[in-house]
């Protein structure tokens, strides 16, 4: 018996499958392909309906079964003390503060040493503004867990945001009475330093005059022999400071700061103090000292960090906007622009030249000295190298700084000089050109659009914003004779840009033989297809104009021109660059598309029995290193190209028929 019921309770596992073929499969499966079928093979999640609720008995329906599950979940053996939170979250929710109230109270007559359950009651009495009931929860939590020093911290904080210190006062005292460890000791110390002496009970230093002689004694002939211990400098002030020394504690600290340098410990006790004891301008000078003296350290071990100057210049500025010390300012200025950058490269002195930037409107807007402002600008274009670079925005701002101090033939020369010795000259034209023609000078912006050509002629941006200066001031003589000298130059760097503001400005004048005459010239020199789509929709967009006037011989005069330019660029496309065949095809399908929009009038067979054949085809790549890779591309094969091909087939066959009757005649 005892063998079979031994049988009975063994778990017999399968044998193992031995595995006879251990070669790799030839498909593998990655894991990432098991995981994304797993994903897909996964069943939808079943979620619970969305119940909405429409009348009170439905709402009390609701909040009896929820309250009876929850009830439910409580009765069970050792319930968690998140089943109680949820509980009272959820009352809470339905804002039945009272049920809450009595499911927090039950909750702590279950687990009342849980000080999580303590602080969640309290937050809940606070967040629903029950202040009253706040402070009953929290003098029931210190009185039971008077150990627990977060209810204690949370229970002051609460009465410190009410604004009433005194009563966090009392809690401080309560606290104190149990012995807290350090910290809430410091903690009482930043909120009343007086009751630290009195209350703390290991402080031996006494209170009498021959005592805190003797204690001072032994501090000086320690600072004397241990010198830079940052430790010893702390003990000492903060020993003068209980004594309420509050000038002696001062000396000490500073003296401190001068023997050990970058203490961190020293200068933040340094800050405590003066934030408690000392004014506000006291508490400033501590933090923009220790400021200062961090960045001279960073300046002097690299003189050529910008960013270093820059935060320093933006430390003695923020000092200066309430001391007014402007002299310092200007200091620290004067020492950042002396550290020139080594090499004549513009890459260098991008950082550089913002201080310059920043000097002179200091000077400007803050000191309010235009004179000094004036000669920093000078100052500055005199030492940027401008036979390798320039700065066109130091140029700029020198010449609005001269209009700001309506001072305009001073921002007149600043400009002529900027676009005499910069290299950059394009921001400088501009700029000037904008000044003039706010002021009304008309000729002035002639000349300097003159200059500005001769410097860059080939500049085609300059060339249309010349002519459409000319069309504002309605000069079209001169602005078509501008356009006619701008296509007339040998290199242009946007060809398309001015024959296109030269084409809209005849359209815009309504002139359309010139318009069709500007087309033609500029066939002459581009056959690129978008050309002649725009010489066709030109001649398209005419059938539109005087419609009532013309009627029906007026819309088939102008699509016979566009089938004529069509035409013209279809034959030239076939014939003399047969290679080109994706412009050929788009040109067709344009074709088509514009025969498409004539309606009734237009005939799309004409450019059907055009239309190429796409073709996928690949073409083999060598590669650098020898490998070849294939590539698809589309081909076009036009309807003459597949009759040519037809006609070689049928000659072919003709061939290898002619040959087949020769040998069975000789037969």
């Amino acid at each position: 018996m005892a063998s079979f019921a031994k049988d009975i309770t063994q778990v017999k596992l399968p044998r193992p499958t031995r595995v006879k073929n251990k070669t790799p499969a030839p498909l593998q499966i990655t894991a990432e392909q098991l995981l994304r079928e797993a994903r897909e093979r996964q069943e939808s999640q079943i979620l619970p309906p969305h119940q909405n609720i429409t009348d009170p008995t439905e709402l009390s329906d609701y909040r009896l079964r929820l309250r009876k599950d929850f009830e439910d979940r409580i009765r069970r053996p050792g319930p968690s003390t998140q089943v109680w939170l949820n509980y009272a979250r959820w009352e809470e929710s339905q804002k039945d503060y009272a049920r809450a109230r009595s499911v927090w109270e039950r909750a702590l007559q279950a687990d009342y040493r849980n000080h999580a359950v303590w602080v969640k009651y309290a937050e809940f009495e606070m967040r629903n503004m029950f202040v009253n009931s706040a402070r009953n929860v929290w003098d029931r939590a210190v009185a039971l867990l008077p150990r627990v020093d977060q209810l204690w911290y949370k229970y002051i904080h609460m009465e410190e945001m009410l604004g009433n210190i005194t009563g966090a006062r009392e809690i401080f005292e309560r606290w104190m009475k149990w012995l807290p460890d350090q910290q809430g000791w410091l903690s009482f110390i930043n909120f009343d330093s007086s009751s630290f002496v009195i209350k703390k009970p290991h402080v031996r230093e006494m209170s009498t005059r021959g005592e805190v002689a003797r204690a001072r004694d032994v501090y000086e002939r320690a600072v004397n022999n241990l010198g830079d211990d940052e430790e010893l400098f702390v003990a000492f002030a903060e020993f003068e400071e209980r004594c309420n020394e509050v000038e002696r504690a001062r000396v000490i600290y500073k003296f401190g700061l001068d023997r050990v340098g970058r203490g961190e410990e020293l200068y933040k006790k340094f800050v405590a103090f003066e934030k408690q004891h000392g004014d506000k301008e006291g508490i400033d000078d501590v933090i923009v000292g220790r400021r200062r003296f961090e960045y001279e350290e960073q300046v002097r071990k690299s003189p050529l960090n910008y960013d270093a100057w820059f935060d320093y210049v933006r430390l003695e500025e923020e000092v200066a906007s309430s001391v007014g010390d402007k002299e310092r300012v200007r200091e620290v200025y004067e020492r950042a622009v002396a550290n020139v950058p080594p090499a004549n490269e513009k890459c260098y002195w991008r950082r550089y030249i913002y201080l310059w930037i920043n000097y002179a409107l200091y000077e400007e807007i803050e000191a309010e000295d235009v004179d000094r402002a004036r000669q920093v600008y000078r100052e500055c274009l005199k030492l940027v190298p401008h036979a390798r670079f320039s700065f066109a925005k130091i140029w700029l701002l020198a010449a609005q700084f001269e209009i700001r101090q309506l001072n305009l033939k001073g921002c007149r020369k600043i400009l002529g000089n900027g676009i005499g010795k910069a290299t950059n000259k394009d921001k400088i034209f501009k700029k000037y050109i904008e000044i003039e023609l706010e002021l009304g000078e008309i000729d002035r912006c002639r000349r300097l659009y003159e200059k500005y050509l001769e410097w860059s002629p080939d500049n085609c941006y300059v060339w249309c914003k010349y002519a459409e200066f000319e069309i504002s001031l309605e000069e079209t003589e001169r602005a078509r004779g501008i356009f006619e000298l701008a296509v007339s130059q040998t290199t242009l760097d946007l060809p398309e840009v001015l024959w296109k503001g030269y084409i809209d400005f005849e359209m815009s004048q309504g002139d359309v033989e010139r318009t069709r005459a500007l087309y033609e010239r500029l066939l002459e020199r581009t056959k690129h297809y978008k050309v002649w789509v725009s010489f066709a929709k030109f001649e398209a967009g005419e059938q539109d104009e005087d419609e009532e006037e013309d009627g029906i011989e007026r819309k088939q005069e102008c699509i016979r021109r566009t089938r004529a330019v069509f035409d013209r660029a279809y034959v030239y496309y076939k014939e003399v660059i047969p290679e080109m065949k994706e412009e050929r095809s788009t040109l067709l399908e344009e074709w088509l598309n514009m025969e498409m929009s004539f309606g009734m009038l237009g005939d799309v067979s004409i450019v059907k029995s055009k239309l190429p054949k796409k073709l996928k085809k690949r073409k083999a790549i060598t590669g650098e290193d020898g490998s070849v890779e294939y590539v698809e591309y589309t081909d076009y094969l036009f309807p003459e190209e597949l009759e040519a091909s037809n006609l070689k087939i049928l000659e072919a066959a003709i061939r290898w028929k002619k040959q087949k009757v020769g040998a069975f005649c000789n037969v």
